[in-house]
């Protein structure tokens, strides 16, 4: 069955440009109907809510599009940090499951690993935009406030609150090494925040049901002391899996993004 790409007002950049190189015509959301096929689709954005969740109640299968977690930092290969780098994930916002992927791809990002921070201090909250708190429906400051005492619960260590940039010049500007210097541990609801803290070996808490670096994190504040960081090979193994669920925009135009979805999904079905 040929994928339904929905495209905003039909001119949703990135997924125009993923359908073309893919053979298929992007749909313009506003005309198009959820009833007229249950052909699996690809759509682009956590506002996009109220189809997200009518395909989990349906058991209809989709594709979510958003930012990369690797590569959108400047670097020399990005030196002004541009959003060449989108993930694309089946049935749900984040790769939270590892599929065994080999490290072609990863190699590619020629991404550092730090080791694990054994020294520091202090305990940083990054805490979640507006979007996410209304795609789960929750209030940030509620969300800050439990966090806040369930730690003050376990340990006496100062917390410091870090906040998502509102300009997208200033998030791709700030480095990871600098926001992360001297933390003991980070608690966040954010699948980059975490990413580029394991990257940066920092032990993480996430708090989100779906949360790419969950398997790579901690659940349980209690522990807050003591957290469990993993290993260099399990750290490997996950940034390979994320490396092959996410895609450059060259690989959009020329098809190749869709190429490794369809093989992708030949692997769910079995």
């Amino acid at each position: 069955m040929n994928w339904i790409c929905l495209s905003k007002n039909g001119e949703d950049e990135y997924i125009d440009m993923f359908a073309r190189g893919a053979g298929l015509e992007p749909t313009a959301l506003e005309t198009w109907n959820y009833e007229d096929s249950m052909n699996p689709l690809i759509l682009r954005g956590i506002m996009k809510h109220k189809i997200i969740k009518r395909c989990w109640q349906d058991k209809r299968f989709f594709w979510y599009m958003d930012s990369g977690y690797l590569g959108n930092r400047p670097s020399i290969k990005n030196p002004y940090g541009w959003k060449h780098w989108h993930r694309i994930v089946p049935n749900d916002l984040q790769h939270d499951q590892i599929i065994p992927r080999p490290a072609d791809r990863l190699q590619r990002l020629e991404l550092y690993m730090r080791p694990y921070h054994q020294h520091s201090r202090d305990i940083l909250i990054v805490a979640p935009d507006h979007k996410p708190c209304a795609f789960y429906g929750f209030e940030l400051d509620d969300w800050l406030t439990n966090v806040k005492n369930e730690l003050q619960m376990y340990t006496d260590r100062p917390v410091k609150i870090r906040e998502r940039p509102a300009s997208r010049m200033d998030r791709k500007t700030q480095r990871a090494e600098d926001w992360l210097a001297d933390v003991h541990a980070v608690v966040t609801f954010n699948s980059t925040a975490a990413t580029e803290a394991i990257l940066a070996g920092v032990p993480v808490f996430t708090t989100a049901p779906c949360n790419a670096a969950n398997p790579m994190s901690n659940h349980d504040l209690s522990k807050i002391e003591e957290p469990w960081f993993p290993t260099d090979d399990q750290r490997h193994a996950w940034l390979c899996h994320l490396a092959y669920g996410q895609f450059h925009i060259d690989e959009f135009k020329n098809g190749m993004a869709y190429r490794i979805l369809k093989q992708t999904q030949e692997m769910i079905n079995g």
